[in-house]
């Protein structure tokens, strides 16, 4: 079994049909936590009466502080984090399931594999419209055709929902808190996942789940995650995925290098950048003060 971890900022209409479809469409009865940014559109008031753990706080913190406090909360030991806005089809859980007894290592991270009406040409993505919101959600048809594409698993690295082993997020600190509210935080967790000697990156295709896509991080000021990354790492995070990752593009079939030491070699383009950002003292982190709270500034409620 595993805990599914899901932040959610006043995005009550989704949630609702998130938790649902986990609850139908599991062959196990998986652990449900979910922090509410705010909550103030219901929220707070649905999870209490479904009985489902959750984290509380009264301003909206991102998804990096959120989702490593549920994760240290879990009580499994494989850990779902997804969002708000997806809709889990059957055997999404018996597919995952299938992938981690499939390598003979907990250093893995497994994806899953969305159904979106849009794929912004993400093959990894695949297009088919159900619905843009839960409103219009063709639930029965997409019960019917989300098989309609037959494609396997991928070797690679996607978005959420992602499937990882508790003791590895813990170990490599999960989401850093300078990527909040949270955008290149995936690309951020895929390098320290890399240097741990992770090289299990796989989108599962079983294990499918309808985007509506979002619905959070269009509303509100996005962090400099890009720039971020490369002022870390001394790389950009298009190379990450073209060097370090196994690719799934057709137009970059790069390979993992040869590297026995597990670090992240600073690229001409990344060293260009990160002079730039010294030279012209505009440095990435300069809006994470907005995000990234001070202690004692944010009170964490918890129920169940």
């Amino acid at each position: 079994m595993f805990s599914i971890v899901i932040p959610s900022w006043n995005n009550l209409e989704y949630l609702k049909l998130c938790i649902n479809s986990l609850k139908k469409h599991s062959e196990f009865e998986h652990e449900i936590l979910v922090h509410l940014n705010n909550g103030s559109d219901g929220s707070l008031e649905w999870i209490k009466s479904q009985g489902i753990k959750y984290t509380q706080t009264e301003k909206n913190i991102g998804i990096c502080l959120p989702v490593n406090h549920l994760v240290m909360q879990a009580r499994h030991d494989w850990v779902l984090y997804m969002n708000d806005d997806m809709v889990a089809a059957p055997g999404w859980d018996t597919a995952f399931i299938e992938a981690t007894r499939s390598v003979d290592t907990d250093l893995a991270l497994f994806f899953g594999t969305l159904i979106q009406p849009e794929n912004g040409g993400n093959d990894n993505i695949i297009k088919q419209n159900f619905g843009e919101s839960p409103a219009v959600f063709d639930e029965e048809k997409f019960l019917q055709q989300f098989r309609v594409d037959d494609r396997g698993d991928r070797e690679g690295a996607a978005l959420q929902p992602t499937l990882a082993h508790k003791k590895w997020w813990g170990m490599l600190g999960g989401y850093s808190t300078e990527f909040s509210p949270g955008m290149s935080s995936d690309d951020d967790l895929l390098m320290k996942y890399w240097v741990a000697g992770c090289r299990n990156f796989r989108v599962v295709g079983g294990s499918r789940f309808y985007h509506f896509g979002c619905k959070s991080t269009g509303r509100i000021k996005h962090n400099k995650g890009g720039s971020i990354f490369v002022m870390k790492w001394g790389i950009t995070h298009i190379e990450l995925h073209r060097r370090y990752l196994p690719s799934l593009r057709k137009d970059d079939r790069g390979s993992t290098p040869d590297n026995p030491y597990n670090f992240a070699r600073a690229s001409w383009l990344g060293r260009l950048r990160r002079l730039g950002y010294a030279l012209s003292n505009n440095y990435p982190l300069e809006d994470i003060e907005a995000w990234d709270p001070v202690p004692g500034q944010v009170e964490w409620k918890q129920g169940n």
